[in-house]
């Protein structure tokens, strides 16, 4: 029951033109028009805001839709694949070699049961109420203990959390993690900053807490006091919460206790009991905030079982409401859409659906959106692509100036070791032991919601003891992203961001060098970032570094952190340079290794000619900057700046251009240039 949805950033090339994916099947080369110059504004200077001259006209003319936050690349390109899902799907409804128990015929009645408003409207709140009587029976903690198993297995949400993982320092094991959790707010920061718009939100979230207890039946008073209690102990735990930048330190986040030792953070919670329930089989587990662990105690000591009800009915219809009735949808959709990302407009119901579809199975579709939109010569190119970057990456480690040999060594021993995966998985997630109810006469769309958690939390859990699937994906094949994962010390480029506009295998190099090779260089560079250098050869948390060099490391990532921090989106609102570190110099890194990755392909295959009055490297920044073209609403803008990661799209444009040399040939940025940054001060890393 856990609301938390994946953020996938767009890493989309949007200068360049919109493409419907063709079937699979094989084509020459041939000339495409890959970037759009009638989005460029030739009123701005390129060495001044090189941004605004690649993007302006796109933005003065492009209106964010009514049902999105922000608007950009990533937005377009998950549109298409939008399409290409649902037509996959529709045409697996009609197939009749998959039955209604196989993995597709599965996620078709997930999907039909999901479209099924009536339906929802005809069950209103009946799908949860069992949920809400296990709730009421809760009389003291074995009873809370009770519940607790039994939500941690449909979802979570409430208090903390629990999952399977590769163990950080032996990864040729799974662990089993507890994290902190259970807040209905974004992030820690908005119950504890002290600040106007802060003040404003957590108004409006009390509001909207009160108006949904009125939904489940509260009366006006008990709805009022429901709210006020639920918000103190949610802000108790806000407060004993690590920051999102305090999360960003792995060694911090490792704190492995055996399982008799838990009682000494959290002793109304019999931990073997517990986790025996759950089917976890250990004798250690790893906490991530001991010190929030203690406060979950303290407040189940302090604050009385009513308030404990109220607080796990609050965090079940919190999750529960975007698959109920009309009423709890747009009771949701009133705070968390238009307070929280600014929309005036919910997502077309469809939309709503099949991302939750894809959620529940999603690989059983990703088979059929494969074997229908990507070609095998997209692949391959993308090979060549990853090959070269690597390659480039290895000499740009060799000739580091800053870094001694034996610490070289080391860093090329890791990077040999990078397993890189394209496109689809090698073996297809079995999805067997999912239970789907598509009676129309039985069923309800919670219903199918809680039954895939159960069916995820199994599989996850099954894992302990296990031997690690490394051939395992965490992101469908139609995800439009990519990934690193540090413990298996592999990079993860998934078929629906290998696609126009992002990736055009018919397009010239440097464009498509400029888009999806600078992604490929990003998450290479994110095993060299602040927290991937962490993380030896093997995937396991320890440190390869000689003192002097993660000195010099740290002093180098401490500039780029200070250059973000003072990037300013909204007055008075900076962007977060310790929070966005990792992202930042993955784009750095990233933008380096492909230009040095599309110079290897010159020499290979002849150097072109000038397209459109840019040379290949002009083109190539050019591409880049695209990428990012994204106009955002300010509430969504504000979200952004203190949950995510990520720089906000301007600031990937331009951030990592002022500190690259290959910028300044391109566009003769001279001194007194906006752009300009003296060559001592340009932030030099890998």
């Amino acid at each position: 029951m856990n609301r938390s949805l994946q953020t996938a950033m767009g890493l989309g090339l949007v200068g360049a033109m919109m493409i419907a994916c063709s079937p699979k099947e094989s084509h020459e080369e041939e000339k495409v028009q890959a970037i759009s110059l009638d989005n460029m504004d030739s009123t701005i200077r390129p060495q001044d805001d090189f941004f605004g001259f690649v993007n302006g006209k796109w933005i003065e003319k492009t209106e964010i839709p009514a049902d999105q936050g922000r608007w950009g690349s990533f937005n377009e390109l998950r549109d298409f694949n939008n399409e290409a899902v649902l037509t996959v799907l529709e045409a697996a409804k009609n197939d009749e070699q998959f039955s209604t128990t196989s993995d597709q015929g599965k996620a078709v009645a997930f999907y039909q049961i999901g479209m099924d408003s009536l339906l929802a409207e005809k069950r209103g709140l009946d799908p949860v109420k069992p949920v809400f009587d296990q709730i009421e029976k809760i009389t003291d903690k074995p009873s809370l203990q009770e519940y607790l198993v039994y939500q941690q297995t449909h979802g979570g949400g409430a208090f903390f959390g629990l999952g399977v993982n590769t163990d950080l320092k032996n990864s040729d094991a799974m662990a089993l993690y507890i994290s902190q959790g259970g807040l209905g707010l974004p992030d820690r920061d908005y119950y504890t900053e002290d600040n106007e718009k802060f003040a404003e939100i957590r108004a409006k979230y009390l509001a909207h807490l009160e108006r949904t207890f009125g939904l489940i039946g509260y009366d006006q008073a008990k709805a009022a006091s429901a709210a006020k209690a639920v918000m103190a102990l949610e802000t108790r735990l806000a407060h004993a919460s690590k920051t999102r930048i305090e999360l960003r330190d792995p060694e911090g986040r490792y704190n492995k206790y055996a399982v008799g030792d838990m009682k000494t953070l959290l002793p109304s919670v019999d931990w073997e009991a517990y986790l025996s329930s759950l089917g976890a089989d250990v004798d250690e587990v790893i906490v991530s905030t001991p010190k929030f662990m203690e406060e979950v105690e303290a407040v189940l000591n302090e604050v009385p079982v009513a308030t404990w009800q109220d607080y796990l009915k609050w965090h079940v219809i919190d999750a529960a409401s975007p698959y109920l009735n009309h009423a709890f949808v747009q009771n949701n959709f009133d705070f968390y859409g238009k307070e929280l990302q600014g929309t005036d407009q919910m997502r077309p119901r469809w939309k709503r659906v099949l991302g939750t579809t894809e959620r529940a199975a999603g690989e059983a579709i990703g088979k059929l959106y494969t074997e229908k939109y990507f070609p095998q010569e997209a692949k391959d190119k993308a090979k060549e692509m990853v090959d070269n970057i690597l390659v480039a990456m290895g000499e740009r480690i060799k000739n580091l100036p800053w870094m001694s040999e034996e610490t070289k060594t080391k860093a090329l021993e890791k990077l040999g070791t990078f397993n890189v995966k394209i496109g689809f998985p090698d073996k297809w997630k079995d999805y067997s032991a999912l239970e789907v109810n598509d009676d129309p006469e039985t069923a309800s769309y919670f219903e199918n919601v809680m039954a895939s958690s159960q069916f995820n939390f199994e599989r996850n859990i099954e894992k302990l003891g296990k031997p690690i699937d490394k051939d395992e994906w965490f992101m469908t094949p139609q995800t439009v992203n990519a990934y690193y994962n540090p413990t298996w010390n592999e990079i993860v480029f998934p078929a629906g961001i290998l696609q126009p506009p992002f990736y055009n295998y018919k397009a010239d190099a440097a464009v498509n060098y400029g888009g999806i090779g600078a992604v490929i260089g990003h998450e290479i560079s994110h095993g060299f970032d602040d927290q991937g250098s962490q993380y030896d050869a093997a995937g396991n948390l320890k440190n390869w570094w000689k003192d002097e060099d993660r000195e010099n490391f740290d002093k180098r990532t401490g500039q780029l952190v200070a250059q973000f921090d003072g990037y300013e989106p909204i007055e008075g609102v900076h962007v977060k340079g310790a929070l966005t570190l990792g992202e930042n110099i993955g784009d750095l890194g990233g933008l380096l290794v492909a230009y040095d990755g599309l110079q290897r392909h010159f020499e290979e295959h002849g150097r072109p000619e000038n397209i459109d009055g840019f040379t290949p490297e002009q083109r190539y920044f050019i591409s880049w900057a695209t990428i990012w073209r994204m106009k955002s609403r300010e509430e969504a803008l504000r979200t952004q700046i203190q949950t995510d990661p990520h720089s906000p799209a301007q600031y990937r444009g331009n951030g990592p251009l002022v500190n690259i040399d290959g910028f300044y040939d391109a566009f003769d940025v001279k001194e007194g240039d906006e752009m300009y940054k003296a060559p001592d001060d340009r932030v030099r890393i890998w």
